[in-house]
């Protein structure tokens, strides 16, 4: 649920509609007068859809708790004896497969082949072994096996490959996190109230917190805990403080009591 709702909160998944068409491969042809036929394709920044596979990750990850298949595997169980609900997890198990994970190359959509003109050299590789060069290869990790398979074939084609993957990977997880819902809503699942609701993603990266601060020599003992006095030497910031000389600066912020260091 919390990698899920992780997932959901990004921002390709804002748009439900343009990510649904980010599973399919749209291409556009134009005939020109001049008898050139240019053949284009439209995809998110590469940074965009880097950050939305990192959050996948662990979603991808067959010896990850929270692997799709997994969730689908526990979802079955409690729904076991609900003869539609199995239907649908047996669905979206056999959709995740041969979207995500296909077993075959025909199964993947399609080749990219290239040929060496000096060498002759002939290279093709399939749609999906080419994203997972680019996940594995180019972004969450430095696979040197995937990275030198999709090599010949550059970053574009790899990362055109995995933009259908993880967008539907995207799609398929945020289905699965709603139906999950509903199954709480109905009863079929009881789960705790802060996988519901814990914040998993931030909307302001803008720190800020009322509080007092404190500050002291460099060297001076610090405090232990956040919930103790402060150590000696240790004096209030206040309009007349000194601050021309290095100093420890401690926060107190008043909500919580945290402190942070700061030489």
């Amino acid at each position: 649920m919390l990698r899920a709702r992780r997932v959901e909160e990004h921002s390709l998944a804002a748009d439900w509609d343009a990510l649904v068409a980010l599973t399919q491969t749209q291409i556009s042809v134009v005939q020109l007068d001049s008898g050139e036929t240019r053949i284009r394709q439209e995809f998110p920044d590469e940074e965009v859809l880097e950050s939305a596979a990192a959050r996948l990750r662990p979603i991808l990850l067959n010896g990850d708790a929270c692997f799709y298949q997994k969730a689908l595997g526990a979802l079955g169980y409690f729904c076991r004896e609900l003869p539609l609900d199995t239907e649908w997890v047996k669905a979206a198990r056999a959709e995740w497969r041969l979207r995500v994970d296909p077993s075959t190359p025909e199964e993947s959509g399609y080749w990219v082949l290239i040929s060496d003109t000096v060498t002759g050299e002939d290279q093709g590789l399939d749609r999906h072994k080419l994203a997972m060069a680019w996940i594995y290869g180019d972004v969450v990790h430095h696979d040197m096996e995937r990275r030198q398979e999709g090599d010949a074939f550059g970053l574009f084609e790899r990362f055109r490959g995995a933009v259908p993957l993880v967008a539907w990977a995207m799609v398929g997880t945020i289905e699965l996190l709603n139906y999950i819902r509903a199954l709480h809503e109905d009863g079929v699942l009881q789960l705790r109230q802060e996988v519901l609701d814990e914040r998993m993603a931030l909307k302001s990266t803008t720190w800020e917190h009322s509080g007092q601060v404190f500050f002291a020599p460099v060297g001076t003992e610090p405090p232990t805990n956040a919930s103790t006095s402060l150590p000696k030497d240790w004096a209030r910031l206040g309009k007349s403080a000194d601050l021309s000389l290095p100093n420890r600066i401690w926060g107190t912020p008043t909500a919580c009591r945290s402190f942070t260091a700061h030489a």
